[in-house]
């Protein structure tokens, strides 16, 4: 036991530093803008064209207590014939491309898309291939890319303020 904690004690903190953490006040000031703009519900037609769902983990965050989408008024929905937004992740799967083609022509005017992490924006690691469309630009018209892999909550949270600014 001894030999343990004098091991411990020589070595240190082998660990990563902890991440930043977005202060409450932050993503407060981004709800009420939000609402401020929009004066009613955005909702949010989410699709994974191709992903690790790594960027759809970090999405389902926001419905977490801490960021708190819906109490908000911005709720996913299951229809893209209700959805003011369509939320793409991943680079587009062949399979996808037809499927997410039809998910944006039924929604109704005005169309907003945001691409959502590294794979959405540019094709990430996978790129183009016979396998892969690449990036969701490339199959669908994209008003606003969020970067990252996965992007933080709060990030995405900016983006969607910045297409509900467009709304405006």
């Amino acid at each position: 036991m001894l030999k343990t904690i004098f091991r411990i004690v020589r070595t240190g903190i082998l660990t990563e530093p902890a991440p930043t953490v977005y202060s409450l006040p932050e993503v407060g000031r981004i709800h009420h803008e939000l609402l401020h703009i929009l004066g009613r519900a955005l909702c949010i037609r989410q699709v994974d064209a191709g992903s690790c769902n790594g960027c759809e983990l970090e999405i389902h965050a926001l419905n977490n207590p801490y960021y708190n989408l819906e109490g908000y008024g911005i709720k996913f929905v299951a229809s893209p014939r209700h959805a003011d937004l369509l939320m793409v992740t991943g680079p587009v799967s062949r399979n996808m491309e037809m499927a997410l083609k039809r998910t944006y022509e039924a929604m109704p005017d005005p169309k907003l898309v945001l691409a959502v992490g590294d794979c959405g924006c540019d094709g990430g690691i996978f790129g183009e291939s016979y396998a892969s469309c690449g990036r969701v630009a490339n199959v669908v018209p994209v008003d606003l890319t969020v970067g990252g892999c996965p992007p933080p909550p709060v990030e995405i949270l900016r983006a969607v303020l910045g297409l509900a600014r467009r709304l405006r």
